[in-house]
């Protein structure tokens, strides 16, 4: 899997702390920066075969079809490009003109879009700041669709003060009715120093409800299995199979490459993060130098790694496969500890495996924290 973050967007969302910059002066660097990282990251996959590529961000719709076309083709002269690799790209609704799709549908390898529509209503993308109208969240699904993308996710947002369960309900139904295969959908958490984060405390605009947050969050889970979604991970529901792949990955273990800067990439047994500042990416990549921290994880670290990302899926945390990467002991504490879950009906325990329930859900990363190993 390649992660490739672009780290640009046209304004700034009040409830955002990715690393962006809303500058685009330097996005020729930018691209040539990336592509060189390409080639100097190289070896980090030990040559496995890439099954997926993402543009994250930032807000990769941003780039022009030719400079994705130029960082695609520089990821396949390193590395073994997958025939039915998922190359998906984020984009933003207000970018996804008729031109820009159909460049991206002529000349590059996007196979997979995620569209960022947080809302269909006006006073809802306002309180955002997203850069998009309603009416051009419903241009752009439908305009993708008519070009022939047909795997397409959407992303809603939830739990924040604007937004009454009748509004709610009106989101969820939209994409339904635009037949929209798979759907992310996130609850509003207040980030610190971001402009809602500064919002509330200045009593600008209300604190975000988690209670609220819940009961919509139960709404969604009810209102998308009703549709025929599946909820395969806690903010993620697929139709007809259509699971997310790289995402899909990640919340597996598999091992990724993160290109460009604030980007992650894991191993199996280490964690690195490139510096999350445009210009000093560019100037260290420039001379050669990979700008990037390295975390090395101890036995304790990759087992709660495997606690964190398999119980966020339907797989759930198969303790089998645990004790035998790890040990016995691991399995027992595990066990112990999850006792309490399995009894107020929170978790269940299935041909060995621990998963979330529907009530478990709604307190998955209580549940995991408590899981965790502790001990050195």
């Amino acid at each position: 899997m390649i992660y490739i973050h672009i780290p640009f967007c046209k304004q700034a969302c009040h409830y955002c702390d990715f690393h962006f910059s809303t500058s685009l002066q330097y996005k020729t660097e930018m691209v040539d920066a990336l592509l060189r990282e390409i080639e100097l990251r190289s070896s980090y996959l030990e040559d496995r075969k890439v099954e997926s590529i993402y543009f994250g961000g930032g807000t990769p719709s941003l780039l022009e079809a030719d400079e994705i076309s130029r960082i695609i083709d520089a990821v396949a002269k390193q590395f073994d490009i997958s025939n039915q690799a998922e190359i998906t790209l984020e984009a933003n609704p207000d970018d996804l003109n008729a031109a820009k799709v159909n460049a991206l549908r002529s000349s590059t390898p996007i196979n997979r879009f995620s569209i960022g529509i947080q809302s269909f209503f006006e006073e809802d993308l306002k309180w955002m700041n997203r850069a998009h109208t309603r009416q051009e969240a419903s241009a752009a699904i439908m305009r993708v669709q008519d070009a022939g993308f047909e795997n397409i996710t959407c992303d809603l947002i939830y739990g924040y003060p604007l937004l009454t369960d009748e509004k709610w309900r009106y989101n969820m139904q939209q994409l339904i009715d635009f037949a929209v295969p798979h759907i992310s959908s996130y609850s509003m958490t207040v980030e610190a120093k971001t402009a809602l984060d500064h919002f509330i405390k200045k009593g600008t605009s209300p604190a975000v409800d988690s209670d609220q947050a819940a009961d919509q969050m139960n709404l969604l889970i009810e209102t998308l299995k009703k549709a025929g979604y599946e909820q395969y991970e806690i903010s993620n529901f697929a139709k007809n199979g259509l699971y997310a792949r790289h995402n899909t990955n990640y919340w597996k273990g598999k091992h990724y490459l993160g290109i460009g800067p604030s980007a992650h990439s894991f191993n199996g047994h280490s964690r690195s993060w490139n510096i999350a500042n445009n210009a000093k990416y560019i100037g260290s990549i420039q001379t050669n130098q990979l700008p990037l921290e390295i975390e090395h994880l101890s036995v304790r670290d990759q087992i709660n790694e495997c606690i964190m990302t398999s119980l966020r899926t339907m797989w759930g945390l198969d303790l089998e496969q645990l004790e035998k990467k790890f040990d016995h002991s691991v399995k027992n504490k595990i066990m112990e500890d999850a006792l309490p879950f399995l009894q107020q009906q929170q978790l269940i325990l299935d041909d060995n495996t621990l998963r979330l329930t529907d009530t478990g859900k709604l307190m998955a990363d209580h549940i995991m924290s408590e899981l965790f190993i502790i001990e050195n």
